[in-house]
């Protein structure tokens, strides 16, 4: 994600692979709320970078090891908040589910406070593997 709002920069220097390395980018009580009824040992508020690291093993456990996040689009909205909207695609290989997400970000005082992901649950795109696990 390339910007010309500072925010946008910010959210930029997430490494959801290395969250240590993202530490000066989060406030420290930042939550993560994550809404999916569909994977519901998933959903919840995350606390935290160790609430907002264990999210990401679970998304990665759930999507059997491969979780990839392609990127559409950013917008800043006023001086706080920050929406992104990405594809992303869970599984294997031979199962994939591939959905679209919203992820609002809230910005205060240059490092991030809270975020709330969205994905669509009711058109995502499922592999025939998936479908049948």
């Amino acid at each position: 994600m390339k910007s010309n709002h500072p925010n946008i920069d910010i959210i930029a220097q997430v490494d959801r692979d290395n969250m240590a390395a993202s530490v000066d980018v989060f406030h420290s009580d930042v939550v993560w709320h994550f809404f999916n009824p569909m994977v519901p040992e998933v959903a919840g508020s995350y606390h935290g970078l160790n609430g907002i690291a264990e999210f990401f093993e679970k998304v990665h456990s759930v999507g059997q090891g491969s979780f990839h996040i392609e990127p559409s689009g950013a917008w800043a909205i006023g001086e706080e908040l920050v929406v992104v909207q990405t594809r992303n695609t869970l599984g294997d290989g031979d199962a994939t589910l591939s959905f679209d997400v919203v992820v609002v970000w809230r910005i205060v005082e240059g490092r991030i406070k809270e975020v709330w992901d969205i994905p669509a649950i009711y058109t995502a795109q499922t592999g025939d593997a998936w479908a049948a696990s």
